[in-house]
């Protein structure tokens, strides 16, 4: 065989290791593949953890039960507490996979995902089957999008080692990579709704990456010469971002970018620097022009930004501070202590005026609050320097750094300034992480990704805790709505009936003080089309009708038949309702007060009929009835109390809720195509707002619910608590007014840089 001397021979490679050591059994090259995929696929899982947790928030919160929502949470804490041991079995299986490619097989081993035949479908249980389908198709995918290059990488593969590989049994393609998964995952306790939502997961951040997986394992095969004549299609998103150990620094020696991501990177920059070079001279200063300067390199720049970065400022003077202007001064003490003039060299410049521009911006943001904003100033070296060190900061928006001061912005979106600032926990945790970059940050970009872990696991852990009071809040909202459209609704049946009548005023507040509550529990629990609700309104109906006067002499026969079951039903309701026994007693004694004198008045008016009446109501069985016999037995003339006092209901009747004060009209009613409104209606749940209170109280708040059936637009803080509530009219007056302004929840890096771009073509065109 012919030996190449990009290749390792495999006898020299076995005799220089362990014969036992799984590493000794594989060339160079495929210890760089392995280990250059191993990583690549780490930052991957992160990725799909780093998002399960949102996603499955997002599927509890939109759970149908308590107990499918349940499901969801004891899921997302089995991942929290699992995720670590799934990272390492998933890896420690490729490792396995990777050490196994030069040993002969003893025996054929069984397939992984395509053991299931049709004739053995029937046995398989039906989450496995579901499992199966899912593997199945996610491959599919793989195959059909990656098909050409996972070949290539399979034949190199072949090239290098005894033991023969296809597609399937390639340690990096979709079979085994989804077959190690869900081994690592075996010990997660979750029903098969949410191991098929994990799957998906996997699928996006992890096969959604294979073009670049094997991309980069080609043209590391391809650099070892092996099978360089194989010709592969660039990987399908050329803008994805690169490890940092793979990107090229300014002035240092390193590993060269990907063709295709190289090439996504410096379009991006290029096109900045040609901005730049534009309105150089002009907007922008002009480099100092000295005949003998020289410049300095990445590595001494990185040297000095060190030395200004462990002096920051404090946070009172962060706005003062001119980071090109104190370069400068660093550089001229330099060029006077060494005798040589020393200048930034052109490209490390225009990192540096790009830096300055976005924070210019960030500073100037109305967004960010005042005392954050300082705090947020204090890492304009530390990303200068992140930006020097790797240029994909302007091109790559999942950039660690870049992602960091996203999401810091984004986290103090709700904070507001306060006295006690330095208690806050946000605000803590936001200085820590400041702390932490002006003090450990050197050169080593790490440090990004792991502060953005810890600060999104604190903020994940906030945004929780605040959505689930939240949620508590929509729930209460939504509670509340519904008892104030019953009570509309109980207000409106009222109306109907007493409004312009004269009654008795102890059957007007036995109907307003106690029936109407009845009505409110039946129309909550049963409806307005229900069954109970219509025999609530007849029973008041009935109550109404027996205390009027009447002239027709069969109207005391349907008295007579009508108030026992009236009596009972009146009874029935107000104890369902709780209504104060005393004061039911006392209702109850100034009814029968009244039936009794309408009984009186028919004996006074058709005398001959009264023995006929008894007679016939003699036959009823009173306990069956639910009626004493004193009632049967009228009074004399004289025993009759006075007339009972009257009231004649002339205003409508408006119910309140505990606390709740009489409901005032608004001072403006504006046009339903005002403007004010439109911003209104243009509001979506989870909008930030800011609205000023007072000359010197501003309230930053975020719409949690728009409850329809009451028009209501509910506020809450950044902890999920309500703060306020307003309705659809008093909100839009608060618009006209200037008093609301809506806060822009876009990413702040992507602000900064998309004002700066189109700064500097307004600039090129002046």
């Amino acid at each position: 065989m012919k030996t190449d001397a990009n290749v390792v021979p495999l006898n020299k490679a076995t005799a220089e290791q362990s014969p036992t050591s799984p590493v000794g059994r594989l060339p160079v090259a495929l210890i760089q593949v392995r280990d250059k995929a191993a990583q690549q696929l780490k930052q991957n899982l992160q990725s799909l953890f780093d998002n399960a947790d949102d996603t499955l928030f997002e599927m509890a919160d939109r759970a149908t039960s308590n107990a499918e929502q349940n499901a969801f949470f004891e899921a997302m804490r089995d991942l929290r507490l699992k995720r670590k041991n799934i990272e390492r079995g998933f890896l420690q299986k490729v490792f396995e996979s990777f050490a196994n490619l030069n040993q002969y097989e003893i025996g054929k081993p069984q397939p992984a995902l395509d053991a299931v035949s049709f004739d053995s479908l029937s046995l398989v249980q039906n989450d496995e089957l579901e499992e199966t389908v899912a593997l199945d198709a996610m491959v599919a995918k793989v195959m059909s999008r990656d098909a050409v290059a996972l070949g290539h990488l399979t034949t190199r593969l072949n090239a290098v080692i005894s033991k023969k590989l296809d597609d399937k049994s390639n340690p990096l393609g979709p079979t085994l990579l989804s077959e190690y998964f869900l081994d690592a995952c075996s010990s997660l306790g979750v029903e098969i709704k949410v191991k098929l939502i994990i799957l998906k997961l996997f699928e996006k951040y992890v096969l959604g990456s294979c073009d670049m997986l094997y991309a980069e394992a080609n043209q590391a095969l391809v650099a070892a010469g092996v099978l360089p004549e194989l010709r592969s299609a660039p990987p399908r998103r050329q803008q994805r971002p690169v490890s940092p150990a793979y990107v090229q620094s300014s002035g240092e020696e390193g590993m060269p970018l990907l063709e295709g991501a190289d090439q996504g990177v410096q379009e991006v920059f290029g096109a900045l620097q040609d901005l730049l070079s534009q309105v150089r001279g002009t907007a922008m200063p002009r480099r100092a022009q000295v005949a003998d300067a020289l410049p300095i390199t990445s590595n001494d720049l990185m040297r000095l930004l060190s030395h200004m970065q462990q002096r920051a400022p404090a946070q009172a003077t962060i706005e003062d501070f001119d980071l090109r202007e104190q370069l400068e001064q660093l550089l001229e003490r330099a060029s006077a202590k060494s005798g040589k003039a020393r200048v930034v060299g052109e490209v490390d410049e225009d990192v540096i005026n790009l830096v300055s521009m976005l924070f210019e911006f960030i500073l100037d943001d109305r967004t960010l609050p005042d005392s954050l904003k300082a705090l947020i100033g204090r890492l304009q070296i530390p990303m200068l320097k992140v930006a020097v060190l790797d240029k994909t900061f302007f091109s790559r928006g999942s950039h660690p750094a870049r992602r960091l001061l996203n999401e810091i912005a984004s986290a103090a979106l709700g904070w507001v300034d306060q006295d006690d600032a330095q208690r806050d926990s946000l605000y803590q945790k936001i200085e820590q992480v400041v702390q932490r970059l002006l003090n450990d940050f050197v050169d080593d970009p790490a440090i990004f990704s792991e502060l953005l872990a810890e600060f999104m696991a604190f903020t994940g852990d906030e945004r929780r805790r605040s959505e689930l009071l939240e949620q508590r809040t929509r729930d209460a909202e939504e509670g509340s709505a519904k008892a104030e459209l019953a009570r509309r609704q109980v207000e409106h049946a009222l109306n109907e009936r007493l409004l312009g009548k004269t009654l008795p005023e102890v059957v007007v507040r036995l109907l307003q003080e106690a029936w109407s509550k009845v009505l409110m529990l039946t129309c909550l629990k049963h409806g307005v089309e229900s069954d109970e609700w219509q025999a609530a309104l007849q029973t008041m109906d009935d109550l109404v009708w027996s205390v009027a006067p009447h002239e027709d002499p069969e109207a005391r026969l349907r008295l007579l038949e009508l108030v026992p079951g009236l009596l009972k039903a009146l009874r029935e309701g107000m104890a369902s309702a709780a209504f104060d026994p005393f004061s039911t007693s006392e209702f109850f004694s100034q009814l029968e007060g009244l039936h009794v004198q309408a009984f009186q008045r028919f004996k006074r008016a058709a005398p001959e009929a009264e023995t006929a009446i008894v007679e016939d109501a003699a036959h009823t069985d009173p306990s069956e009835a639910g009626i004493e016999l004193p009632l049967l037995e009228l009074p004399a003339a004289e025993e009759v109390e006075d007339a009972p006092a009257m009231v004649e209901v002339v205003e409508e009747i408006i119910l309140l809720a505990p606390g709740q004060t009489r409901p005032q009209e608004p001072d403006v009613v504006l046009p339903d195509d005002d403007e004010a409104l439109l911003q209104v209606d243009s509001l979506r749940v989870g909008s930030w707002v800011e609205i000023q209170e007072d000359e010197e109280h501003k309230l930053r708040c975020k719409l949690a619910a728009i409850i329809k059936p009451t028009g209501k637009y509910v506020f809450v803080n950044r902890t999920g608590m309500k703060v306020l509530e307003k309705t659809r009219n008093a909100l839009a007056v608060e618009f006209r007014r200037n008093a609301v302004r809506l806060l822009d929840d876009a990413l702040l890096f992507d602000r900064a840089l998309e004002s700066v771009i189109g700064n500097l073509r307004k600039l090129k065109h002046s």
